[in-house]
C-alpha cells in the first residue's frame, strides 16, 4: 500500500495549473478525473472536466461537462450528517437518545444512539470490504441479500464490541441514520417515504446551498442510500463544501445549526493505514488545521480547507492501491493556493 506524504516540502509545487495539468495527464494506470473544481474565496478558480468511461448507472462513454451529474459513493455520508444537522436544529431528533429502530428494542442494541451511529461506533458487525463480496457486508447490502432493506440489513447484524467503544467505518451505520431521518420526514410506504424524504432535502437542504442537480437515490424500503448515493454536478458538490466552509450559513442564512460544522471535526478516530483522522461522517486530514473532507469510493473527494479559504472538489476513478497518490496531487493543488 502506497501511504501519503503528509510532511511533502511546500517548495518546487509550481502553479495551480500545473498541478492540475498533472492530475490530468496521470498514466491511466493511476486513474482518472472526470471532474475538478477549485474553490476560494467563494471564487471559482479551476472548473475541467474530462470523459467518463462507461459504468454500472451509464453504460457508455461520457464526455463530462458543467451540467453531468457524478456519483457520490461515500462522499453522500457527509451530506446525511448534514441533514441529520436540520433535524437538530428544528429539535426533532437528540443525538444521545438510543436511536428508534423498533427492532432493537429490548436487545442489547437497544442502547445504541444515534452518536454512536455517526462516529461508527455503534459496536455492530459490519465489514466495509468492496472487492470480496464473500466477506463484504456491504456488497450484501446493497447488492445481495440486503438490497431490498439496507438498513434492515445492516440493523439485523449483531454487536461485536461494546456500544461507542470501537470504531468500526460503516456504510451499515449510515443506512440506519437515514431509515431514522425517513421515519421522521416521511413514514408510511415505500413511495411516499421516499417522495417526502426527497421533498424534505429539497426544501430543507439542497434548495438553500443551491444544489439543484442534487439527486439521492433509495432502497426499495424507501430509505435514502445515504452510504452511498447523491449523483450531483462537480459546482454542486462545490457548494455543498462550502455549505460547511461557512459554517453552514448560505447568503446570510443559516441552515445547519450553530456549532454543527464544529460537530463534524470532533475527531472520534484515526485510520492508520491512510493517515486520515475520523470525525462524525467526515474525514479529518490531520495536517490541514480545521479541515473536513468527504471521501468517496474510486476517489471522490470534497475538501474543505479553512486555513485556504477553499473547496476542493475532485471526481473520477482511482483504485484504491494507487489512491495516495491521487492524494499526493490533491494536496499540491492545496499548496498551490
Amino acid at each position: 500500500m502506497i501511504r501519503p506524504d503528509l510532511t511533502a516540502p511546500r517548495s518546487d509545487t509550481g502553479d495551480l495549473e500545473d498541478a492540475i495539468d498533472a492530475l490530468f495527464g496521470r498514466p491511466a494506470e493511476e486513474g482518472l478525473t472526470y471532474a475538478m473544481v477549485v474553490q476560494q474565496g467563494g471564487q471559482t478558480l479551476v472548473e475541467r472536466y474530462g470523459t467518463q468511461p462507461g459504468n454500472l448507472f451509464q453504460p457508455d462513454p461520457v464526455e463530462v461537462g458543467p451540467d453531468t451529474p457524478l456519483v457520490s459513493w461515500s462522499v453522500a455520508k457527509s451530506i446525511v450528517h448534514a441533514a441529520v444537522g436540520v433535524l437538530v436544529a428544528d429539535g426533532r431528533v437528540e443525538l444521545s437518545e438510543p436511536a428508534p429502530i423498533a427492532e432493537w428494542q429490548g436487545t442489547d442494541k437497544e442502547p445504541i444512539t444515534l452518536l454512536d451511529l455517526l462516529e461508527m461506533r455503534s459496536g455492530l458487525r459490519f465489514a466495509e470490504e468492496y472487492v470480496d463480496a464473500e466477506h463484504s457486508d456491504c456488497i450484501a447490502m446493497l447488492f445481495g441479500a440486503g438490497s431490498d432493506d439496507h438498513a434492515a440489513y445492516a440493523a439485523a447484524l449483531p454487536l461485536d464490541h461494546p456500544i461507542g467503544m470501537v470504531w468500526n467505518y460503516s456504510s451499515g451505520s449510515t443506512n440506519i441514520v437515514c431509515r431514522v431521518l425517513g421515519d421522521i420526514v416521511g413514514g408510511g410506504e415505500a413511495a411516499s417515504r421516499e417522495q417526502r424524504t426527497r421533498e424534505f432535502l429539497d426544501e430543507r437542504l439542497f434548495g438553500p446551498v443551491g444544489m439543484s442537480s442534487a439527486d439521492p437515490r433509495f432502497d426499495p424500503a424507501g430509505t435514502w442510500v445515504g452510504s452511498s448515493y447523491v449523483h450531483a454536478t462537480a459546482t454542486d458538490f462545490a457548494r455543498f463544501g462550502e455549505l460547511y466552509l461557512r459554517d453552514g450559513i448560505v447568503g446570510g442564512e443559516r441552515i445547519l445549526p450553530e456549532g454543527w460544522v464544529a460537530h463534524a471535526r470532533t475527531r472520534v478516530a484515526d485510520e492508520p493505514d491512510s493517515g486520515f483522522g475520523y470525525g462524525r461522517h467526515w474525514w479529518l486530514w490531520p495536517d490541514l488545521p480545521d479541515s473536513l473532507a468527504a471521501h468517496g469510493y474510486d476517489g471522490q473527494y470534497v475538501i474543505v480547507v479553512p486555513q485556504q479559504d477553499a473547496v476542493i472538489v475532485h471526481l473520477g476513478k482511482t483504485d484504491a492501491a494507487v489512491r495516495p497518490l491521487l492524494v499526493q496531487h490533491l494536496r499540491r493543488v492545496i499548496r498551490c493556493l
